[in-house]
């Protein structure tokens, strides 16, 4: 078995695999993921494999440093009608992105993959929708009162493990695609290559 690393400093991540069993070592790649993706945007390329791709490039980062592990790269992205969102870099933009997304229903990409001896051995996307309520701007601004800085710690500005669940009128998919990392694919990965037993 080798030594397990997660590419990501995520502690919604660490804390699914910890939760799971699953002994791992944190280790983010420290990419610029906006520099990434340029092509990517600019070939025209679909959001959940925009995800793939982050996730692909983080993972690879980190196996160049840890070439003896299994190293798990995840990355996810919202797609609401096409337009493709962030992390919002302060409490305007992340209200702004609330009421983007006020009353519809967008998608969320979860994307993982693993990497051993410097090429990716398995890849993953899961995908969730999830609509928002027609929440009122009273309610908007307690939300971000609540919440405070951790809106800007999500692609959707929400956290659904906690007060934004309060945002949703209708979920379709799973609870760990949500919150960025598809646990039930990983885990049967791993089983299979002996990294967890069977």
């Amino acid at each position: 078995m080798r030594p397990i690393v997660l590419a990501s400093r995520s502690s919604a991540r660490g804390r699914l695999l910890a939760e799971a069993g699953i002994a791992f070592e944190a280790e983010p790649a420290d990419l610029d993921e906006r520099v990434l993706e340029l092509p990517l945007l600019a070939s025209g390329s679909a959001p959940d494999t925009i995800a793939l791709r982050l996730a692909e490039e983080k993972a690879l980062a980190v196996a160049r440093r840890r070439s003896d592990a299994l190293v798990i790269g995840c990355d996810q992205t919202l797609d609401l009608e096409g337009h493709r969102f962030n992390k919002a870099e302060s409490r305007e933009a992340a209200a702004d992105q609330l009421r983007a997304l006020r009353g519809k229903t967008h998608a969320l990409h979860s994307a993982v993959v693993i990497v051993e001896d410097g090429a990716v051995t398995w890849s993953h996307v899961s995908t969730a929708k999830l609509t928002m309520r027609p929440f009122s701007e009273d309610f908007l601004a307690d939300y971000l009162d609540r919440v405070g800085d951790s809106v800007l710690g999500s692609v959707g500005a929400y956290q659904l493990e906690g007060f934004g669940v309060q945002l949703f009128s209708a979920i379709d998919g799973d609870f760990f695609t949500i919150l960025g990392l598809p646990m039930l694919p990983l885990a049967e990965r791993l089983r299979a290559t002996g990294n967890l037993r069977a």
